[in-house]
């Protein structure tokens, strides 16, 4: 078998992976309720939503807690119930694009 270079010759896929984003649909508030938990006791990664920092724009309540709820959920191993916060979020299958941020697949990523 080759199955090592099998995955080589072909482009990114998405397939088979998941993000979570933030509902805009939830309010700022309740956004902004869950981005707090997330980056707070929930032990998401916000360093890249920091002023200055590549995530930070754009700056909307919306982006920033769409990048804090999916590292929450690759921390959490994108378990059942850790893209939730309340009606806060859902899980897509495509890349979610918020300016130039890539948002990880995997935690380390």
């Amino acid at each position: 078998m080759n199955g090592s270079k099998s995955q080589v010759a072909q482009p990114p896929s998405s397939v088979g992976q998941t993000w979570c984003v933030a509902n805009a649909g939830a309010g700022e508030e309740k956004l902004q309720q869950a981005l707090d938990y997330a980056c707070g006791e929930g032990g998401a990664d916000c360093g890249a939503i920091q002023p200055g920092a590549k995530c930070y724009d754009p700056d909307t309540v919306e982006a920033h807690a769409s990048y804090a709820f999916n590292s929450y959920y690759q921390r959490n191993a994108r378990g059942s119930g850790s893209c939730d916060f309340a009606g806060a979020a859902y899980v897509v299958t495509q890349p979610p694009k918020f300016g130039s941020c890539d948002f990880p697949t995997s935690w380390g990523n």
